[in-house]
């Protein structure tokens, strides 16, 4: 299962030792990346070096309500910096307003950013009727895009990742060849195995050395 887990730490007042000790973790457990927020990115290529560890990290992080140009530079300096994968978060008002062209194109145009890199796209699934989950997938096929993703973790009270969630996902994405990246809740070795049954190919979840262990 390790090879699932995208080590993650994307908390406001982590510290520098709080990140040293997630990559650390990463490199024990053979994780297959960690996600941490763009202004670590550097450090967290440093640390990693010599190891199978990627470097994911997030943008428009946590509400997707950037303008698509800041989007576009925060994916190309994250890029520049030393990142693998990208993680985008939708533009919730826009997907609501069923805004299908500035969603495809600012998925376009942040997939252009990502130099050949693996983008996913953070549809927020606590806001979304299953109508709109449905919705986003396609944008995100129609933009381009290489995953979709459940959640930030970030929406107050919400549950984050659901397998049924993650199973819908799949089931709208698969015959376009995009995967599914499950995070947002995800503490336990059961809740891990559920999503992946789902049809999870990642897990971004900051408790992975408990669910492997």
């Amino acid at each position: 299962m390790n090879k699932y887990i995208e080590h993650t730490l994307l908390k406001q007042d982590a510290t520098e030792k709080d990140l040293i000790n997630l990559f650390n973790e990463a490199k024990e457990y053979n994780f297959f990346g960690v996600c941490i927020n763009p202004c670590y990115v550097k450090l967290a290529k440093k640390n990693l070096e010599n190891s199978d560890v990627k470097v994911v990290t997030v943008i428009g992080f946590p509400l997707g309500a950037n303008t698509t140009e800041v989007k576009v530079f925060e994916t190309q300096k994250a890029i520049l910096d030393g990142a693998d994968e990208i993680d985008m978060v939708i533009n919730v008002t826009k997907l609501k307003d069923r805004d299908e062209k500035f969603i495809v194109e600012e998925i376009k145009r942040i997939k252009n950013a990502c130099s050949g890199h693996n983008l996913k796209v953070i549809i927020e699934t606590d806001l979304l009727t299953n109508e709109e989950k449905v919705l986003a997938c396609k944008y995100a096929i129609e933009g381009g895009a290489d995953f979709v993703k459940t959640s930030t973790g970030f929406v107050k009270g919400g549950v984050g990742a659901k397998a049924e969630d993650v199973e819908l996902m799949f089931n709208t994405v698969k015959d376009a060849g995009l995967r599914v990246k499950a995070s947002g809740g995800i503490r336990d070795k059961e809740t891990a195995q559920s999503m992946i049954k789902a049809g999870a190919v990642r897990l971004g979840t900051s408790s992975g050395v408990k669910i492997v262990s």
